[in-house]
């Protein structure tokens, strides 16, 4: 465990994933990164056309990542990094059937940039705050 971590203050979240899993994840932030670098150049080429396959590959390849993620125990719904996730996939799929097309789409994916960065870079406590009382 890495230094200024308290072994004390983490939520056990079970085992951890089999080998062809970790890397099953590895590939999906890869090609989700993939996604949103091919995405945002082109909405930066053509910033009043949302959508492309950009989007399309950042949609799905987050929805997998979503899924695996919350089938390994890394994340829940209820917890702050699980709504982000939501929000952001929302804004994605906005931008990806084109409902965030002309101006609105660059500063959504700006905005999803900066949240994803944030979110996760932020604290585990605050990643994996949720607002129910835990027992």
């Amino acid at each position: 465990m890495g230094e200024g971590r308290d072994p004390e203050r983490r939520t056990p979240r079970g085992p951890k994933p089999s080998e062809w899993r970790r890397w099953l994840g590895i590939v999906l932030r890869t090609v989700h990164l993939m996604g949103v670098v091919w995405m945002g150049a082109g909405l930066m080429a053509t910033p009043m056309q949302a959508g492309g396959p950009g989007a399309w590959l950042t949609l799905a390849s987050g929805v997998a990542l979503l899924f695996s993620e919350l089938v390994d125990g890394r994340i829940a719904l209820g917890e702050l990094a699980g709504a982000v996730v939501l929000a952001k996939l929302a804004a994605v799929a906005w931008m990806a059937f084109g409902v965030a097309g002309g101006e609105g789409a660059l500063p959504l994916f700006w905005a999803v940039m900066a949240l994803s960065a944030i979110s996760s870079h932020a604290p585990r406590d605050l990643r994996h705050w949720t607002p129910r009382a835990r027992r």
